[in-house]
């Protein structure tokens, strides 16, 4: 179980992300955080959309994991 402190500090990070995905229709939520995965679901227009994976990783997991450097992955879930 991840500690709140981590929670907020994922959050915070989600914050910076997240205009850029609500500009073109999308939106980000943090799920959970075990073992030190960020598990993450896509909102609006970015559930479908062929370039979600290239989001996730080059997009959120490189923005999490820079201010988050305990974070081992970030995962997509439904």
């Amino acid at each position: 179980m991840a500690t709140a402190l981590t929670k907020e500090r994922v959050e915070r990070a989600l914050q910076r992300i997240r205009p850029a995905l609500e500009a073109d229709g999308g939106g980000v939520v943090l799920v959970e955080i075990a073992e030190g995965v960020a598990y993450v679901r896509f909102t609006g227009a970015c559930l479908g959309c062929p370039l979600s994976l290239m989001t996730l990783k080059g997009g959120v997991e490189e923005c999490l994991r820079a201010e988050i450097p305990e974070l081992v992955a970030v995962e997509h879930v439904r």
